[in-house]
């Protein structure tokens, strides 16, 4: 009774049969974990790539409409006076000129 009880409770004869028979399904569990990390950390990377194109896109934006406003402000045409009075020309406004060959 003792032998069979011994036998019964021989863990690691069992544990190891039962590891050897089944190692390629281990194998094979073994790679799906290193693709689900390898996968993880590949999302993680689009991510902070993402994150930062975002960023760059926003201040490129700012930028943009910083530009645009200035550009506005300077096609005035009191600003168009303002920036040729210190070379000499004066742009009244007294309207277009008519030129006839007469």
């Amino acid at each position: 009774m003792a032998n069979k009880l011994l036998n019964a409770l021989n863990v690691s004869q069992r544990t190891t049969d039962f590891v050897f028979g089944n190692f390629a399904y281990l194998m094979f569990l073994g790679f799906l974990a290193i693709i689900y990390i390898a996968n993880a950390h590949f999302a993680e990377k689009g991510v902070r790539k993402i994150q930062v194109l975002q960023k760059e896109i926003k201040e490129l934006k700012w930028e943009y409409t910083s530009i645009k406003s200035e550009t506005m402000y300077k096609s005035m045409q009191s600003q168009i006076d303002e920036s040729l009075e210190p070379v000499g020309l004066d742009l009244e406004n007294k309207g277009p000129r008519v030129i006839s060959d007469e």
